[in-house]
């Protein structure tokens, strides 16, 4: 902060400084701190405690995190961060939030179609007819806002020029957090179910003792390879689209919902997709929500059906998302977006990039570097 006020002092060096190095959020003024074995200064002069995070830029950087973690000062410069623990925390903060969401995600989704389903017909339950119906499996299924989503990730890489080396990471955390939660959900739901209760009750739809459902997706039997594709696509393209429109500051109107109000309104845009999209296919529109859940109920039993069904429906959940989500932010992008960085808003929609793409890449670095982004 003292090299900018000095600077603003000297017209020479007014005069030197480019339009980057005045951008708010360029990496030049960011905070920075002093090398871990040093000691730090405050403003006021003061010697304090070591800042952790000086070590971590490096690591963070080569995942495309931001440089500086999502710390508290006063936690950057305690004395509990210097062991082994507190430093790989400190350097995967985000991928272990996306694992964290995704699992509460999932666990909360499938637990919501286990109750629903294996308690349909229990005369004790309240109405008599089951602990929930369709929507119960809605409300569970709630979406935070957060990412949670390698589609929505993908999208925001290609339109909104998140780091590229953030999207491996993610996707690995992300999976991983429906994986676990899904065994979560089956020694708590179905892992007491034995041969007793129902003959089969490990097997995927349509046979009428299924559970598989409760994990992941299955359409309906009537449906063509094309109409699957087309639910999830359609829906995912729903998905993006709306969060772009929550999210686009430039186009608030009357009300805002970008701010506190947006997890609020997630929720209700994936109550509302399951609602009027669930019925076929089971609205996936997420990878990590379907195939991390699928490949733990291969693992404990399921078997191949859970590949092969519904001629081999699985990879549905994880390529129309993809297309759904891109699709659906490159509509909100060519018609209502105005922002510099999406790729519709550039010349030709961002064509001369493909005749040049070693340079597209090198000036797309550069501009998150200068950003602070990584």
């Amino acid at each position: 902060m003292a090299t900018a006020q000095m600077a603003r002092g000297t017209s020479d060096s007014i005069a030197s400084k480019s339009s980057k190095d005045d951008h708010p959020n360029a990496l030049g003024n960011l905070p920075t701190a002093s090398p871990s074995n040093a000691a730090y200064m405050n403003e006021n002069g003061q010697t304090t405690a070591t800042k952790t995070t000086s070590d971590m830029k490096q690591t963070r950087g080569m995942l495309g995190l931001h440089p500086q973690a999502p710390i508290d000062e006063e936690h950057d410069y305690a004395e509990q961060q210097e062991w082994w623990w507190a430093r790989t925390r400190i350097a995967l903060r985000e991928p272990f939030a996306e694992f964290f969401g995704t699992f509460i995600l999932v666990l909360f989704g499938d637990a919501a179609v286990a109750q629903v389903l294996l308690s349909a017909g229990q005369t004790s339950a309240p109405g008599a007819d089951g602990y929930g119906n369709y929507q119960s499996i809605n409300w569970g299924w709630g979406d935070s806002g957060a990412y949670l989503n390698p589609a929505v990730l993908f999208t925001n890489c290609v339109l909104r020029k998140l780091p590229w080396r953030r999207f491996p990471i993610y996707l690995i955390a992300e999976l991983l957090g429906g994986f676990v939660a899904a065994g979560v959900v089956y020694g708590n739901y179905i892992s007491g179910i034995n041969s007793v209760e129902g003959p089969g009750i490990r097997t995927v739809p349509p046979s009428k003792t299924a559970t598989a459902g409760i994990f992941c997706t299955y359409p309906q039997e009537f449906l063509s390879t094309s109409g699957m594709f087309m639910d999830e696509f359609i829906a995912s393209a729903v998905l993006m689209f709306v969060i772009y429109a929550l999210k686009d500051d430039s186009n608030k109107g009357q009300f805002s919902a970008s701010g506190a109000w947006f997890p609020l309104s997630m929720f209700f845009l994936v109550f509302g997709i399951g609602a009027c999209f669930g019925w076929q296919t089971g609205y996936a529109i997420n990878m990590a929500r379907d195939f991390g859940p699928r490949l733990m109920s291969y693992a404990v039993g399921y078997g191949s059906e859970v590949w092969s069904a519904g001629n081999y429906y699985f990879w549905i959940p994880i390529v129309a998302p993809f297309c759904g989500c891109l699709f659906g932010g490159i509509l909100y992008d060519v018609f209502l977006y105005t922002g510099p960085e999406s790729l519709m808003n550039q010349p030709w929609f961002g064509a001369k990039d493909l005749t040049r793409p070693r340079a597209a890449i090198r000036d797309r670095v550069e501009k998150q570097r200068g950003d602070g982004l990584v």
